[in-house]
């Protein structure tokens, strides 16, 4: 009983150990910890496909080349003919941050004049100067980190395609791998909690990306019957903003409204711009987030904003991105720890 007591000990204490080294290898690596994520995000999603495929007769190798080939017929046309239209709009656009620039100066004089001559309340203008110079700063700033985000965006489109090939034909060897070196007594419940995990993971972020495509969708199409500059490029941002929890729509409204204020003044398309960010945004939240995604994720909006804030810290915006599913699996964790040691306290 003592010899099984110990080797379970011995299973116990190596399985800690290689989670810590998975920790510490992944925190070490970052620069291939997320391809290597994005490679299992896409294998979450796809998973269910290659079975479905393999089901119908087809074997493995040649379900995972039809779905490889499905994808890259999927995204090659919306690349080829967007691609060259977002890159030419992104070279136009920079040229407006001296207008806007100029706008908000303008229009903060004006509103300082005005105050001053209503009320005879003197406010400063370093504010609104510090302001304009930390935008301009950030906006060089991005600009410069362009080059090393395509550079990135030129390694990922190797990598993830790669990683993924492995993981959907070996998947299921590393799987069985991983689950060997899990102590007996806690196997039932780590498997359990890992197929949890995997299935919000993956069913989280598929959810988030219909979701961005429908609300870029709406952004793109608005905007082009309104007839604005831009449109594509700004749909593109409002749909990868959204992405990120209660932010996002903030963040991706911003630069239509800016541009709107610029190019049109307080009139009625800027008004319709507006309009059309505050309805997307609505139908998201009333429609498509409900149907979409809390059925899939249970967390209190505090959680949300601090799992968002935390993930940001570390991976940037894929830690935003997938923190809310990380949020939720560690709630999950607590939650059968919690059941085990009321269980325990029963016996």
């Amino acid at each position: 009983m003592s010899k099984v007591m110990t080797t379970e000990r011995i299973q116990l204490i190596f399985f800690v150990f290689l989670l810590l080294l998975g920790m510490v290898v992944m925190a070490t690596l970052s620069r291939l910890a997320i391809p290597l994520g994005l490679a299992y995000i896409s294998y979450l999603i796809t998973a269910p496909l290659i079975i479905y495929l393999m089901k119908l007769g087809i074997n493995k190798t040649s379900s995972i080349l039809v779905v490889f080939f499905g994808m890259i017929l999927l995204s090659s046309y919306p690349i080829i003919k967007i691609v060259p239209t977002i890159k030419k709009q992104t070279e136009h656009v920079q040229y407006y941050f001296p207008k806007i620039e100029h706008y908000l100066k303008l229009n903060y004089q004006l509103f300082r004049t005005k105050l001053r001559k209503h009320t005879g309340m003197e406010i400063s203008g370093e504010a609104i100067n510090d302001l304009i110079i930390y935008g301009q700063e950030v906006s060089k700033a991005v600009l410069l980190k362009i080059p090393v985000i395509l550079t990135s965006l030129l390694e990922w489109i190797f990598l993830v395609p790669l990683f993924l090939f492995f993981l959907l034909r070996d998947g299921g060897k590393f799987k069985h791998l991983v689950l060997r070196v899990v102590p007996n007594r806690i196997f039932e419940r780590f498997y359990y909690l890992f197929h949890q995990f995997n299935k919000q993971l993956g069913g989280y972020i598929l959810a988030k990306f219909i979701e961005a495509s429908i609300v870029g969708l709406i952004i793109t199409i608005g905007l082009g019957i309104l007839d604005v500059r831009f449109s594509i490029l700004l749909g593109l941002l409002a749909g990868i903003t959204n992405i990120i929890p209660y932010l996002g729509p903030v963040i991706g409204a911003i630069p239509a409204i800016l541009l709107g204020l610029v190019e049109y003044g307080p009139n009625s398309t800027f008004m319709a711009i507006v309009i059309l960010y505050a309805v997307a945004n609505v139908i998201d939240l009333a429609l498509v987030f409900p149907i979409l995604v809390s059925q899939i994720v249970d967390l209190h909006p505090v959680i949300v904003v601090i799992s968002v804030i935390v993930g940001s810290q570390y991976l940037g915006v894929i830690g935003m991105v997938i923190s809310i599913p990380m949020a939720a699996a560690i709630k999950l964790f607590f939650i059968e720890i919690y059941k085990e040691l009321y269980r325990n306290s029963y016996r």
